[in-house]
């Protein structure tokens, strides 16, 4: 006898893509629990709005202006929720069964605890998990109520050519925030090839924030208070010579990267090489600062 098909719960999706065809239906396919599944869209070029609404999502079109907000801020003020919780996934991610009996558990109950939840993300990288170098296990405020939560927006950082997305933003929660049971899987990086490009436009943003020395966060006492510590640790970090082998040290040595064998030792190489891209081109926009000033005077 076939057992009827459990009903959907009542939590709103929010997936941000742009020319995700190669993921999309996976993403959705692994979130389909949930009722309402919104699939944000940038002027794909590539079948993603065709797959989203074959999928039974509801697709809505983004036109970037250059400027704040972004993405994920604009779809959490913008569209119109049908329910009070929104998870938030990216194409490349998926839900596993235990994150979704959670998430049911929680949008279900008539009081729950905490007005968000932590997801903890693991990594595919050359074929494997990453459960080492400092990327397992990896929280990230994804499950919240939509009117309690914003992303951060850097002062000065819009416009860094990293795409119309929030990436290294963090929510800024209202209320108090729990962590969820579960893994959600991350297939960002199906080969170095997608790395790099994807790293080289992170580290414009990068970058960026740390040329604008009047850059700060929303505030920091908002944070989870282990973020505002690597927040801070992080902006002392910048001071520091030869940062590009101190981060590959970090990852590897300090985070046990080591353990993780051949995909462990790339990896974290490919780590200290981003931490290298983003002190040259903070020097670079240095430089251009002292040469426009030059031709001033």
């Amino acid at each position: 006898m076939n057992l009827p098909a459990s009903p959907r719960a009542p939590i709103s999706v929010l997936i941000p893509a742009k020319n995700e065809a190669a993921n999309l239906a996976a993403c959705i396919a692994s979130v389909d629990f949930c009722d309402e599944i919104v699939v944000v869209d940038s002027d794909s070029t590539d079948a993603t709005r065709a797959i989203a609404t074959q999928a039974g999502a509801t697709v809505v079109a983004f036109q970037w202006s250059g400027g704040l907000p972004k993405k994920k801020n604009w779809a959490l003020a913008n569209v119109q929720w049908k329910h009070e919780w929104v998870f938030i996934i990216d194409a490349d991610e998926r839900a596993t069964p235990e994150m979704a009996a959670a998430m049911r558990a929680i949008a279900a109950a008539a009081n729950p605890p905490q007005a968000g939840y932590y997801v903890n993300r693991r990594f595919w990288f050359l074929d494997g998990w990453l459960d080492h170098c400092g990327y397992f296990p990896s929280w990230n405020l994804r499950f919240f109520r939509h009117r309690l939560g914003r992303y951060e927006q850097f002062a000065g950082t819009a416009d860094t050519q990293s795409g119309d997305n929030e990436v290294h933003e963090h929510v800024v929660l209202q209320g108090s925030a729990g962590y969820l049971p579960g893994i959600m899987e991350h297939h960002a990086f199906p080969d170095i090839g997608t790395w790099v490009e994807k790293h080289n436009r992170y580290s414009n943003w990068e970058a960026r924030l740390q040329h604008d020395s009047s850059t700060q966060t929303a505030d920091e006492k908002t944070l989870d208070p282990g973020l505002a510590r690597k927040r801070r640790l992080r902006r002392l970090a910048w001071r520091l010579p030869f940062r590009g082998t101190i981060r590959f040290l970090y990852h590897y040595v300090w985070r046990a990267g080591f353990l993780d064998g051949y995909r462990g030792f790339i990896f974290c190489r490919l780590m200290g090489w981003y931490e290298f891209l983003n002190a040259a081109k903070a020097a670079e926009m240095r430089r251009q600062d002292r040469l426009r000033l030059r031709s001033t005077r």
